[in-house]
């Protein structure tokens, strides 16, 4: 297709070079022959549902003319949302984004458009079109960058969602900048925008702003809790999104992510008056199916943890019971393995036998790890991470070099793929402190193009 030649023209040669008139061309592209005759004599403007039937009646795929349709009829001094508005719904479809932008840039320059720009975007991201709703979030943020506005701090939220993947470098810039809007929110949106941004930060392993933001999860909740509060609240209460959690939920949340926090610093006694916190939910009074699910997952966690933190503080004793516990749980399998083998690390424990338990949903793991229940697919990926990290220190010291070096492989791979320079750096180092023990050739072999490939990664750093 030439630079300069219009969609018309383009169309008025389709029609000679195969000797077709306006009826002719109606009954192939199924329009109306007065349609095709007003677009023919340039009595009308296509619309971009007419421009597809025509187009894929010339043979073309649909979206084959969108980046000329824009510049020839939506580049009007009056723009068209009628017009532009299924455009741009086709262009998301299409993943057209340069189109969307250009278009984009067009209304911004009219006032008006900020609020049916904002609202398509909510549309794109209830669609799962994240690439194309983040275009438009961005441009309506910076119409309103001055004026404080509630739909300002929900443009932030939505890019800050759209952001979050298996990229950590990325993920974490994305949640430093909706930080201060987060506080922006009104109610219905803040707390579970807050666990969005703590489950961020807790799977990067920021554990400060882990804490900062448990606590302030844990005061809103409690605040949305108080009677008063929660009477004055109804009417925004029945306009809540029906999915999200109960407010007692959140506040429960908060303690599991204390404890969590408490966990990273070894505070195990402080963790665990955190996770007791959360054992006993019996003073909910909500019996509704939402509320009694979410009180009987969290009693279900916090017996968990219990384990785990006893475990983590030395007391190997309570291995046969956590063994027990997650056995049943395939969810919790990657989350109790990473802590049983933190803790034979720590301690020096001989888990040989847990492991070889387990060995057949390991080998699972190494070839594919999925989110599921209560954690997102990025959860499960640093998880894995630090479990393969793991799994490498406790062969490699108890000589089984073969596994050993297998599984510093598979995290230095997988520190790779998303991007995590700490692990990436704790992986060499342990390669260095082994590396007279690589007697195996193949995975020496293999060894070498990794480090290649890391060589030109770290790179990207400096």
């Amino acid at each position: 297709m030439s630079n300069t030649t219009t969609i018309l023209a383009e169309m008025t040669k389709y029609m000679n070079e195969n000797s077709l008139n306006i009826t002719e061309l109606a009954r192939v592209s199924k329009m109306n022959p007065g349609t095709i005759s007003g677009l023919v004599n340039g009595n009308r403007k296509f619309s971009v549902y007419q421009l597809d039937q025509i187009t894929e009646a010339m043979g073309h795929p649909i979206g084959y003319y969108y980046e000329r349709y824009t510049s020839e009829y939506l580049a009007d001094s009056t723009p068209n949302w009628r017009r532009m508005s299924p455009f741009l719904e086709n262009c998301a479809k299409l993943n057209k984004l340069d189109c969307i932008q250009k278009v984009v840039d067009l209304l911004l320059d009219k006032l008006g458009y900020a609020t049916p720009l904002f609202e398509l975007a909510e549309q794109f991201f209830e669609g799962g079109l994240y690439e194309a709703a983040a275009i438009l979030y961005e441009n309506v943020a910076l119409t309103e960058n001055k004026q404080h506005s509630e739909r300002l701090a929900i443009c932030q939220y939505r890019l800050f969602q759209s952001r979050q993947g298996d990229d950590q470098v990325k993920s974490y810039e994305a949640a430093v900048q909706f930080e201060t809007y987060v506080y922006r929110l009104e109610e219905s949106y803040q707390l579970e925008a807050l666990k969005d941004l703590v489950n961020t930060y807790r799977t990067l392993r920021k554990w400060e702003k882990v804490h900062r933001f448990a606590k302030t999860l844990g005061n809103l909740a409690e605040a949305q809790m108080n009677p008063e509060r929660k009477h004055q609240n109804v009417e925004e209460d029945t306009l809540k999104n029906q999915s999200s959690p109960p407010t007692f939920a959140y506040w429960a949340y908060s303690h599991l992510l204390q404890a969590e926090v408490c966990y990273v610093k070894k505070d195990y006694e402080q963790a665990l008056k955190h996770n007791y916190a959360y054992s006993d939910l019996n003073w909910v009074k909500e019996t509704d199916e939402s509320s009694l699910k979410w009180k009987h997952n969290y009693e279900t966690w916090a017996k968990a943890n219990i384990y785990v933190n006893k475990l983590m503080s030395g007391q190997a004793s309570v291995l046969p019971d956590y063994v027990a516990y997650f056995s049943s749980r395939k969810d919790e399998i990657l989350t109790a393995l990473d802590n049983i083998i933190d803790a034979a690390n720590q301690y020096n424990i001989n888990v040989d036998d847990i492991l070889m338990q387990f060995e057949p949903e390991i080998l699972s793991l190494l070839e594919e790890q999925k989110g599921g229940g209560v954690y997102n697919q990025q959860f499960i990926t640093e998880r894995f991470t630090h479990f393969t990290k793991q799994l490498a220190i406790y062969f490699l010291r108890k000589e089984m070099y073969s596994k050993g070096f297998t599984f510093l492989l598979k995290c230095l791979e997988k520190s790779t793929e998303i991007n995590n320079k700490s692990y990436i750096l704790e992986n060499m180092r342990l390669f260095e402190s082994f590396r007279e023990n690589t007697s195996f050739e193949t995975k020496a072999a293999r060894w070498t193009d990794m480090k290649n490939n890391l060589a030109l990664t770290l790179l990207m750093y400096y």
